[in-house]
């Protein structure tokens, strides 16, 4: 694990005593995670380097950038909380050369821990690997015969075969394959952003998924009333958010930008509904990527959006 460099977490300090003009660079402490005692109402950010996943995927580069650039604007928002609850940046995991599998397994590991000691993991990616990686340590934290929701928001099933070598396209159809008591739910699928052969091994392995077509402001309420049914059949759930699900005017810098893509606030409200339940042990967010951004719209919406995460575990107790 690297540990995420101070100068990272720095912004605009309007006040140094009074909480209520803090921001997110004046709370999160930088901590290695077996340094810290277990601590409830802690959100736990963790960050995944890797975008071997997307080049296995034959992807564009330049996700494993993401985790400090989210940090870097993360840092510049107001912490809205109270005194009782807190920020810790545990550092980043770092994908060497092609060793995805062996990143997988601690970013595992390291979410495992920090369930353990009874924080929310924030899992900053990376390439949608990531959301493997999230998978092994929230099926270990809660052993192997409990029911998991998985929940995915996202224009790609991501159900591709692994024959030759897992990538960033292939995770769910790994868990499901293996996972008996895992169950995968998509929401903001492109019509014409999968193959028919995808659809088919959705139907095929029990996947529930609604069209980003059917996906507007105003328009969400059959999809909350399938989200939470979904919730309620799982003893837990985690969400993953692939950034290429977002209308490409909004989030240009991702490996494959959706024009049809979701609004924001649809986004937003997926996130707000899910994470309102208590069963939600975990978020991340993938594919963002700096490198193919522009005026770093992409980064900041990211930002924005894990925020919403982070209020939304913080403002259920």
């Amino acid at each position: 694990m690297k540990k995420v460099s101070s100068t990272i977490w720095s912004g605009r300090t309007d006040h140094i005593e009074n909480r209520t003009s803090f921001r997110y660079h004046q709370v999160v402490a930088v901590s290695a995670l077996k340094d810290l005692a277990p601590s409830p109402d802690t959100i736990a950010i963790i960050g995944f380097e890797s975008e071997e996943g997307v080049r296995r995927n034959s992807g564009r580069l330049g996700a494993a950038k993401a985790p400090d650039a989210l940090r870097g604007e993360l840092a510049k928002m107001p912490w809205k909380f109270p005194d009782t609850k807190r920020l810790v940046d545990i550092g980043n995991i770092e994908c060497h050369g092609r060793e995805l599998e062996q990143s997988q397994q601690q970013l595992g590991n390291a979410v495992a821990e920090a369930l353990h000691k009874k924080m929310t993991p924030i899992i900053l990616g990376g390439g949608h690997e990531t959301a493997y990686g999230h998978y092994l340590g929230v099926r270990k934290s809660i052993g192997d015969h409990a029911t998991l929701g998985i929940i995915n928001i996202d224009a790609h099933f991501d159900l591709r075969t692994y024959d030759e070598q897992p990538s960033s396209g292939t995770m769910f159809k790994q868990i499901l394959d293996q996972d008996e008591h895992s169950s995968y739910f998509v929401a903001g699928i492109q019509r014409y952003g999968n193959t028919q052969e995808l659809f088919d091994r959705a139907n095929e392995l029990g996947v529930i998924f609604e069209y980003e077509e059917n996906m507007h402001i105003g328009n969400l309420d059959k999809l909350t009333l399938d989200l939470n049914q979904f919730i309620s059949q799982h003893d837990f759930v985690f969400l993953t958010l692939c950034t290429d699900v977002l209308n490409a005017t909004f989030a240009p810098g991702v490996s494959a930008p959706s024009p049809f893509g979701l609004d924001p606030s649809v986004v937003r409200s997926i996130i707000r509904t899910v994470i309102s339940h208590d069963k939600t042990l975990s978020f991340d967010i993938s594919e963002v990527n700096p490198s193919l951004d522009e005026n770093n719209r992409t980064v900041k919406l990211g930002a924005h959006l894990t925020n919403e995460a982070i209020a939304s575990f913080l403002g259920r107790t």
